[in-house]
């Protein structure tokens, strides 16, 4: 009997530590796994990132899920999502198909990994600014920005990243973790300068060079101007026969949705967005 004992207590250890590093509820997990055994039945061939984005249409758009603790925790919620968290989720769920993994545990360390630089659930190791989110999941070999034809990507960003050292008072949590604010203003230093290509909005026509070059399921990060930040919002590339379409979590639409109008059509409302930088999954 204390033998079984034991064994059972082995047994739960890996899922104590993972309770204590995770915040989640059973209908994130029961929907995780309920999504990757249903994956683990379909053609390797099936393109991951549309199936996922798809397969979480209509969940209510909620911003900074994310700042919910004192304490960062990695946090797995399916039932409300922002831009990033949608995309990671649809990422993270993307890479444990491909490789026929169909447990929480296999989607949480996938997550942990994407989310954070080095791995490590801090909230100074969180990918902040998606030109950090790009960088460290190129490290990990995840995804790999494209910029060439040169022709289409004509526009040029050179990155000035200061917006949340600048506005703390929107970033609680930068303040309840030690060393947070002067590791944040590092990363911020460190992306300043550096220069990336871009599509300008003017060039998202509907066109066979724009069809070549991006693929359905690639991310599409999109340029702002605004001072302080290098995107201001993040989906998913698809492919319309009227042009090329994002799906996302819209906060103007409280809800993912696959949008009904072109990306040329929907960004030429928004004077401050000037173009989408365009990052492939590996």
């Amino acid at each position: 009997m204390r033998i079984r004992t034991f064994l059972l207590s082995l047994l739960l250890l890996p899922l104590a530590a993972l309770a204590q590093q995770v915040q989640y509820s059973r209908a994130d997990s029961t929907q995780v796994v309920s999504l990757l055994r249903q994956a683990s039945a379909m053609k390797p061939s099936t393109n991951w990132m549309i199936y996922f984005a798809r397969s979480l249409r209509d969940v209510p758009y909620v911003a900074k899920t994310l700042e919910v603790n004192k304490q960062e925790k990695l946090i797995v919620n399916l039932r409300q999502l922002d831009c990033t968290t949608y995309v990671e989720t649809v990422l993270a769920l993307s890479e444990c198909a491909r490789r026929r993994q169909t447990s929480f545990a296999s989607y949480t360390a996938m997550l942990k990994k994407i989310r954070y630089k080095g791995g490590s659930v801090r909230y100074a190791s969180r990918n902040h600014y998606f030109s950090q989110w790009i960088l460290s999941n190129t490290a990990n070999g995840l995804v790999m920005e494209i910029s060439t034809p040169r022709k289409l990507f004509s526009s040029t960003q050179k990155l000035l990243c200061n917006y949340m050292t600048l506005h703390p008072q929107y970033y609680p949590m930068m303040g309840s973790e030690k060393g947070a604010k002067a590791n944040i203003a590092g990363m911020e230093k460190e992306l300043t300068g550096q220069k990336v290509n871009y599509i300008p909005k003017t060039s998202l026509g509907n066109t066979q060079l724009l069809r070549q070059t991006v693929k359905d399921g690639d991310i599409l990060a999109i340029v702002t101007n605004k001072q302080g930040l290098d995107t201001s919002h993040i989906g998913i590339a698809v492919w319309h026969k009227d042009g090329l379409h994002l799906l996302n979590a819209s906060q103007i639409r409280k809800r993912v949705v696959e949008e009904p109008m072109t990306l040329k059509k929907y960004m030429s409302q928004h004077p401050t967005q000037t173009g989408i930088r365009v990052v492939r999954v590996r």
